[in-house]
This record gives C-alpha cells, sequence and structure tokens, in this order.
C-alpha cells in the first residue's frame, strides 16, 4: 500500500506544480508586454509586479511541498540576510530538487533568486518572455576556439552582460550560481580528487558575475544542502520520500575579496590572478566537503 500511497501524493503534488506555473505564467507573460513600454519609471513598476508573481508562484509551491512533500527544513547558520540587498549565492548541487530547497528557504527572505541565462534561451516559447520580464540576466559566452577565430570579439561577453545587469544598480537581485556546473555524482568523482561529497569547483562563473556586477553586491551567500536520506530525484519529493533536508547558510563580504586581492577584474587576463582567485575556492570548497562530512555523523541516513 505505501508504493501505492506515494505514487499517488506524486501524482497529486506534480500536478498542482504544473497548474500553478500555467494559471501563474499567464499574467507574468502579459505583464511583460508591458515592459517593452520605453519608460523607465514605469518598467521599475511593472519589474516589481512579475517579480510579485515568482515569488506568489515560489509561495503556493512552499504550501504545495507543507502538504505533499512533508520533509522537515533544518536551517543552520545565523546569516543576516534582507530583501533590500544585493546578493550572489552559490550552493552544492546534487538535484533539480536543490531549486526548490534555495526557493523556499530564501522566499521573503532575499531577493527572487535570478540566474544567468545563455542569450538563445529567450527564444524559448513562454518562458524566454517570462525569463525576461524577471530580468534574468543573458549573456554571451565565447568559446576560446571562436575567440581565436575573431579576436575582436574578445571581452564582448563581459561587455554585454555588465550592460546587461545596469537594470540592478537600483533594483536589489540575488543572482544564483551552481559553481561544480553539474549535478554531483559519486561516478564523476576523479579518484585523485581532494572531494569526497562535491565536485571541484568552476571559479569562472563566480567571476563572471563579479565582473558584471563588481562591487555592486553586498555579500555572497554560501549555501550547503544535505539529504540524510540520500540524494533524492524530482519524483522522489513530491512523492513524500524525502524526509529531511539540511541547509547551512552563511554570508561572506563580497568587499572584502576586493580589498584583500582575492579577486580583481584581470583574473580574466592574468594567470596568475586567475590562480589566487581559483585557489580561493577550492579552499572554499575543501571547507564545504568537511561540512557535509560532519552533517552526515550529525544527521544519520534515515
Amino acid at each position: 500500500m505505501k508504493p501505492l500511497f506515494h505514487a499517488l501524493n506524486g501524482a497529486i503534488s506534480a500536478s498542482f506544480y504544473f497548474v500553478n506555473t500555467v494559471v501563474l505564467v499567464i499574467p507574468l507573460v502579459i505583464f511583460s508586454f508591458f515592459k517593452l513600454i520605453p519608460n523607465t519609471v514605469w518598467r521599475k513598476w511593472i519589474s516589481k509586479v512579475v517579480d510579485g508573481i515568482a515569488t506568489l508562484w515560489i509561495s503556493i509551491n512552499n504550501l504545495n511541498q507543507h502538504v505533499f512533500s512533508r520533509a522537515k527544513f533544518t536551517l543552520r547558520g545565523q546569516a543576516e540576510l534582507s530583501l533590500d540587498q544585493w546578493y550572489l549565492v552559490i550552493s552544492n548541487h546534487q538535484s533539480w530538487v536543490d531549486i526548490l530547497v534555495l526557493q523556499r528557504v530564501f522566499n521573503y527572505k532575499i531577493p527572487f533568486l535570478k540566474f544567468f541565462l545563455k542569450k538563445n534561451l529567450i527564444y524559448v516559447p513562454f518562458l524566454g518572455l517570462a525569463w525576461w520580464a524577471l530580468d534574468f540576466p543573458f549573456m554571451q559566452r565565447y568559446t576560446k576556439s571562436f575567440l581565436q577565430k575573431h579576436p575582436h570579439l574578445k571581452g564582448k561577453d563581459l561587455e554585454t552582460t555588465k550592460k546587461a545587469c545596469e537594470k540592478f544598480e537600483f533594483k536589489p537581485v540575488s543572482i544564483m550560481n551552481f559553481v561544480e556546473g553539474t549535478r554531483f555524482e559519486p561516478s564523476k568523482l576523479n579518484t585523485d580528487s581532494q572531494y569526497k561529497r562535491l565536485l571541484p569547483p568552476r571559479a569562472g562563473g563566480v567571476a563572471f558575475v563579479l565582473n558584471a556586477m563588481g562591487e555592486r553586491l553586498t555579500k555572497l551567500v554560501n549555501v550547503t544542502i544535505y539529504y540524510p536520506s540520500g540524494i533524492p530525484s524530482y519524483w522522489d519529493f513530491v512523492c513524500g520520500k524525502v524526509n529531511e533536508v539540511v541547509i547551512d547558510v552563511d554570508t561572506i563580504d563580497i568587499k572584502t575579496l576586493f580589498e584583500d586581492g582575492i579577486y580583481s577584474p584581470e583574473c580574466f587576463t592574468d594567470e596568475g590572478k586567475k590562480q589566487i582567485f581559483q585557489d580561493w575556492m577550492n579552499q572554499l570548497w575543501a571547507s564545504k566537503d568537511h561540512k557535509l562530512a560532519t552533517m552526515a555523523s550529525e544527521y544519520p541516513h534515515k
């Protein structure tokens, strides 16, 4: 009977996620057309409206989780957060459930989480327009081989992204980055890796955000997610099979990265400075790996 209960529970929960998304994406897309009106004050007001719709979407999803997923969320850390600050949020990445976890934990605590998206994703039907309305920054990244053939475009991707982020100068925002670049799986670990529960961090993504938004960012929010029952799939989560999620949150002042010489825009052109920032990320990730090991002992598999 239990597998049948879980399956029914998951089907109902997934249906509510779908209906919530369809119902709220309609007014979001409608309001997005009003953002085409070339008036700065008007666009700022519309941006607040569409952010409000997105926040409502998360709130309804959270209610869905309380009713059907029923996982216990254990929040650790003493981070002071605000809706009026600019944040760069980084986290380990194990499952698509991570996104639901982050949205739930930070809803109404920091500005709506936004991701840097590849420029061509703006053409995805409905969603592309919704992401544009929500001011998700679209970026154009060039490969090394492409730049070798078109050297005149070197630095153009950073310039384009900086321009896309100008709208955040007077509007607090939270930029989300999964530093590992892909979901963790034990099979992806190299045998000589210094990490046991993480993939090596990719400093380039964080550096890209810091270059685009500079000292406008207030804090780096460092999140560590641990699942005592094992890494779940989305279906496991909606079925109610996840008993507990442990989330550790700490913050780092962005200005210290600049003042202490850990990060500088020259890391894109100077290999030495690039290595300094990569070494700092490696150290941060080693600490996170140790923290996950501690969590495993404090919250044994259930």
